[in-house]
């Protein structure tokens, strides 16, 4: 299985990496199998597969439930879980609280949380639980940035680079680096000992990260911090229209799909 000394390694060695959102057993089977080596269980469940407007409604039950289903079927692959809106920012009890119950109810091997959390990631990387960190445009504060926009422009580049020194130094073993300037990704991850894992951050990053359906083709729109690699949206669509046709023309099922 992928470790977090295993990323560090690949840093040193300059080996570029991945990590794609996994929400369910099938797909995590599929690119555990590929070789992928980190698989994020994101709060992206939100907008991606239950219907939210974005990752502000989604509840810790909801991630137990995702992040069990991508635990089941990779074998390989670490699984990270999100720690949702509200289930860490309120008090450092809470946070350690929910994050235990992502690794031993969820299955997770470590958890994701968003903005310099100093606090909360000492503590649990003290106990034992390996904290991803995640700044820049960090979703669960939209409203706050005042929609997806991109952060560390101008004077701010220094409280984000600063942001990240100090996620390394609270023991995160990686950061993810969200919706800014390629130049400013650059510099963080030239300075850190940990890798950084960007999207919407340029090609300076340790590794990179996108969202599954995004990847896929699945959404009717990709945003632009993601690629579309396949169309598997028409794919479905053909092959629903497909059965469609054959059950209305009275040729499915046939013979060889029926029990005699």
């Amino acid at each position: 299985m992928t470790t977090i000394h295993d990323l560090k390694a690949w840093k040193a060695a300059g080996r570029r990496f991945t990590m794609l959102t996994a929400y369910d057993f099938p797909t995590a089977q599929i690119l555990d199998r590929a070789g992928v080596p980190l698989l994020l269980v994101g709060d992206s469940v939100g907008n991606n597969v239950l219907g939210y407007a974005d990752t502000l409604p989604v509840t810790m039950e909801e991630m137990l439930h995702h992040t069990r289903a991508v635990a089941r079927g990779a074998e390989r692959a670490m699984v990270i879980g999100d720690l949702p809106f509200l289930s860490y920012q309120v008090s450092i009890e809470e946070g350690v609280h929910n994050a235990g119950r992502l690794v031993k109810q969820g299955g997770a091997h470590a958890v994701k949380l968003e903005g310099p959390h100093l606090d909360l990631v000492h503590r649990l990387v003290d106990i034992g639980i390996p904290v991803m960190a995640h700044i820049g445009l960090t979703p669960q504060s939209v409203h706050a940035m005042g929609g997806y926009r991109v952060q560390g422009r101008g004077e701010a580049a220094h409280r984000v680079a600063d942001e990240a020194e100090q996620l390394e130094k609270a023991g995160a073993f990686s950061i993810v680096l969200e919706g800014m300037p390629a130049e400013l990704a650059g510099e963080i991850t030239g300075s850190l000992q940990i890798p950084t894992i960007g999207i919407g951050a340029g090609p300076s990053c340790d590794a990179q990260v996108l969202v599954i359906n995004d990847l896929l083709g699945i959404n009717e729109r990709v945003p632009k911090l993601g690629k579309k690699f396949a169309d598997l949206r028409g794919v479905m669509t053909d092959a629903v229209e497909a059965f469609m046709r054959e059950v209305e023309a009275g040729t499915f099922p046939d013979e060889d799909h029926s029990y005699s």
